[in-house]
């Protein structure tokens, strides 16, 4: 199966409800690849009952400025239909090794 359909059929299986939030370790194009399904539904396949990621989160050390792809903001993204304008996001600079560790830790309530 391709993976872009796999990645499409767990999408839609879980995105009801609260729906599915996006966390984004680093930036650029291998970050790109898993949050541009929701536009490869709605767009090229017309499935228009798709809803956008619930939230959007990253960690980077990549600081906006002039063509840093890496570094581009949250709000890129809603331009190419990847998040909505009420999307909650987030953008923690700084070291991905070091505050990851501590977020997960939180959130999962170690």
């Amino acid at each position: 199966m391709n993976i872009w359909f796999g990645l499409a059929d767990w999408y839609r299986q879980n995105s009801g409800g609260k729906g599915v939030g996006f966390f984004q370790i680093g930036g650029g194009i291998a970050g790109d690849f898993p949050i541009c399904v929701v536009p490869m539904m709605y767009q090229d396949l017309e499935w228009h009952d798709v809803p956008f990621w619930s939230y959007f989160c990253q960690i980077s050390d990549s600081t906006t400025s002039y063509g840093s792809y890496s570094g581009a903001v949250p709000n890129e993204k809603i331009t190419w239909g990847k998040l909505d304008i009420d999307t909650p996001k987030f953008i923690v600079e700084s070291d991905a090794s070091i505050v990851a560790p501590l977020m997960f830790a939180w959130i999962l309530e170690w």
